[in-house]
């Protein structure tokens, strides 16, 4: 299943529009920190399933701007997607789970160092989101717009509570 997939046929389900205006709509609902996509992409994407019919073009401008509107199979395709995504349960996939893997590679100030600089990263994530989802709210973005985000915080949270208590281990040399 492509997440890029879901946001284009989502976004265009409220009318037509280019792929500037399909970026847009995705950028307002902060797509690029949640679901991990490239902007560029949404052309190509556009282009590609106006080529399999989920998609036609109603209106074709200079420079490219060409306008692009969702046809029966592209909802009919946007429902099965949608549905798919969430009755399956993914793995997240994480680089930082595979740098774990190794931990046992590095040194011990490598690691703490490493462990210290996450955490403050993380710290920053995690009040950031708060400070988003706060603007979200104050310009008055949908319940289910924060809602993700509310979701995105809790998972750096979680991250941070771990990376928390392995400093811990590792300065008491419990790990690696």
């Amino acid at each position: 299943m492509s997440s890029m997939r879901i946001l284009i046929l989502g976004a265009l389900l409220d009318g037509p529009m280019n792929g500037y205006g399909v970026r847009r709509r995705l950028e307002t609902m902060n797509a690029d920190v949640w679901a991990s996509i490239a902007y560029g992409s949404i052309y190509h994407g556009l282009g590609k399933m106006a080529d399999e019919g989920l998609l036609e073009m109603v209106e074709g401008g200079k420079g490219g701007k060409v306008v692009y509107a969702v046809t029966e199979l592209g909802r009919a395709e946007f429902h099965r997607l949608l549905l798919s995504a969430w009755h399956e349960v993914k793995p997240i996939v994480d680089p930082f789970q595979v740098a774990m893997t190794f931990m046992d590679k590095l040194e011990k100030q490598e690691l703490l160092d490493a462990l210290y600089g996450r955490m403050t990263q993380l710290k920053m994530g995690v009040e950031s989101m708060g400070h988003i989802i706060g603007l979200k709210h104050h310009h008055g973005a949908p319940d289910h717009i924060r809602e993700n985000l509310r979701l995105t915080r809790a998972m750096l949270q979680a991250q941070l509570d771990w990376v928390e208590k392995a400093v811990t281990q590792v300065e008491a040399g419990e790990l690696p």
